[in-house]
């Protein structure tokens, strides 16, 4: 049976809270304003270009899928809207459970390789 959770409890835990999200809200401030002045305001994915009221729905993606690496140079950084961004943590996430290749990071897809004789086999028939 779950127990119930107390006054003083609840307010910890909107007080924690309320703390990330202003920390997150910050953070995102600084960079986001940092790569709206470095990059077009154009999805770098689908290209739809952002202007007035509707910047708001344009996104920083990382690159590298870090949130604390911000360069100030923005190499990490992309702008993509919100739907793109969406499609891109999501096709991520999808390739995490799979275990299938993450960015930056090439895997094999076979173990054999049908020509690695193939020299020695045409020096044979000469």
């Amino acid at each position: 049976m779950p127990s119930k959770k107390t006054a003083p409890d609840i307010d910890r835990q909107d007080r924690i809270v309320a703390k990330a999200r202003r920390y997150q809200d910050q953070r995102e401030k600084t960079y986001r304003a940092q790569a709206l002045k470095i990059h077009p305001w154009i999805c770098a994915r689908c290209g739809r270009e952002f202007s007035g009221k509707e910047l708001s729905e344009l996104t920083v993606h990382h690159k590298d899928h870090n949130h604390d690496n911000n360069p100030p140079d923005g190499s990490n950084w992309e702008l993509l809207c919100m739907y793109c961004h969406e499609n891109e943590h999501s096709r991520q996430e999808v390739a995490e459970v799979y275990g299938e290749a993450t960015p930056g990071k090439q895997q094999s897809s076979s173990t054999y390789k049908p020509f690695a004789d193939l020299e020695n086999l045409l020096k044979r028939t000469k």
